[in-house]
């Protein structure tokens, strides 16, 4: 297939875009590059620089025919959403709106968008892990934002007939991440380690989060674009929960010296706890997850090494 890959020099979308090389597909990647890097992408890989609120995207699904679209460009740190709000609706929900809408001009048949845990909030523990019949109740505009979207694919199927696949992921980290998004506590604490540099908690250390490799979300993604069970939406998650305080106990290990950690105080329209349930993605889509959280640290913490 021909997959369009919105964001595709972002930290996921460089996992994604090998998976898809090697499941045998041509991808074609899209970025702003205001965080994707060109060197993020393997140099065969054919990349648009264009920002998706440009309406030179329409002339790029004209031209191409794409036969998907796997959504992942957007606004990613939520106290950039608290800070900046209509910043965050205009990178996650106009530029979203942008891609429906070249998909249903082109016949794209199917589009896969990046959702997340965010659209949950917090939940009570009697809810943990979080199934994707949980109400929806966003703590941020980054949530918010997600769950418009969320709104809008479930009507432009509705109206135009578009196809899609959503996708809430937990807390993603890996290779190639930045200091931002989810799971950018590990990417941020990874290079502070490696640097030898303090490591800061923001709140107690008590808090958790669902952790999951890049590289098992690339697999998810590809699921998605081949599963029969469309018009649905999946977590992508370990259906683990891990505390900060646990995770740099991990490090420490991973990185073979103790961690100390600074505190400092909790920061605005973040959860507390985290934790997604699976099942749906392993009957629907076949898919689970198949790195534990050691092996992707040690990964993660060599390429900061480096």
């Amino acid at each position: 297939m021909k997959i369009l890959v919105t964001g595709g020099a972002g930290f996921i979308g460089s996992h994604l875009v090998r998976r898809l090389i090697a499941d045998g597909d041509v991808p074609v990647v899209v970025d702003n590059l205001s965080s994707g890097l060109r060197e993020n992408l393997p140099e065969d890989v054919r990349l648009v620089v264009l920002d998706v609120q440009d309406d030179a995207m329409l002339e790029l699904f004209q031209r191409e025919r794409f036969d998907a679209v796997v959504h992942l460009a957007g606004q990613t740190m939520v106290d950039v959403s608290i800070d900046k709000p209509v910043h965050d609706a205009m990178e996650n929900i106009v530029g979203g709106i942008k891609v429906l809408d070249a998909c249903r001009h082109t016949n794209v048949k199917r589009i896969v968008f990046s959702s997340s845990a965010a659209v949950y909030g917090d939940v009570s523990e009697d809810d943990l892990p979080i199934r994707e019949s949980q109400s929806l109740s966003p703590m941020s505009f980054y949530g918010l934002s997600k769950l418009s979207m969320e709104r809008y694919l479930e009507l432009y199927h509705q109206t135009y007939g578009l196809d899609y696949v959503i996708l809430r992921f937990s807390n993603v980290f890996g290779e190639r991440q930045g200091d931002g998004g989810e799971g950018g506590v590990i990417s941020i604490f990874a290079k502070r380690v490696a640097e030898e540099e303090p490591v800061t908690i923001f709140g107690d250390g008590e808090q958790t989060r669902d952790f999951i490799y890049a590289g098992d979300v690339a697999s998810g993604i590809a699921a998605a674009l081949r599963t029969a069970s469309v018009n649905n939406v999946y977590n992508l998650s370990t259906k683990t929960e891990t505390s900060i305080r646990q995770l740099v106990t991990y490090l420490s290990s991973v990185a073979g010296r103790k961690i100390v950690p600074k505190y400092g105080p909790p920061r605005p329209g973040d959860i507390y706890r985290s934790c997604l349930d699976n099942l749906r993605a392993a009957r629907g889509m076949g898919w689970s997850p198949e790195t534990p959280l050691e092996e992707a640290l040690k990964n993660t913490y060599g390429y900061f090494l480096k």
